[in-house]
């Protein structure tokens, strides 16, 4: 696929920007985001507790650690232009949490570009698609809608 662009961008409507790499989702990545939301719920936090009692057999990441990952897979990919002055997100128009990623699971985005919707100023909103999958999973961790405002470069 050529390079995403300001103005090549709003052609690809309804296409797959492409797949990322896959991301591990191990116990202190786990710890780390419940450190820093403060969310230490025992099924993800617990490792003993969560193998014994959690209906996961061992802990799980949580839903919005799984969520955070995004805006990095936006740039990793990338899925937005290089040439925008800026890169905005915007909110999301839906998420669902349809499989728990366990602990040591490596997942990965598939994202297709929904809706390229221009906006005054000459900004851009993008509707994305992710799709993140989990290995050797047949259903997807979570699908999410989200939202990203491109703004041109200053002149």
């Amino acid at each position: 696929m050529s390079a995403l662009t300001m103005q090549n961008i709003a052609g690809k409507v309804g296409e797959e920007l492409g797949v990322t790499d896959w991301t591990t989702l191990d116990q202190p990545r786990i710890h780390s985001f419940a450190d820093c939301t403060g969310d230490r719920q025992w099924i993800h936090t617990d490792v003993e507790r969560s193998r014994k009692e959690s209906p996961f057999g061992g802990p799980v990441a949580h839903g919005m650690l799984t969520l955070s990952l995004l805006p990095m897979w936006l740039f990793e990919l990338p899925a937005a232009p290089a040439d925008a002055g800026a890169i905005l997100n915007y909110g999301f128009d839906k998420v669902r949490f349809l499989t728990p990623v366990k602990s040591g699971s490596r997942v990965r985005a598939r994202i297709k570009l929904v809706a390229a919707a221009p906006k005054d100023k000459g900004r851009l909103l993008l509707t994305q698609e992710y799709t993140v999958e989990i290995e050797n999973e047949s259903k997807p961790a979570l699908i999410a809608e989200l939202l990203v405002m491109l703004m041109p470069k200053a002149a």
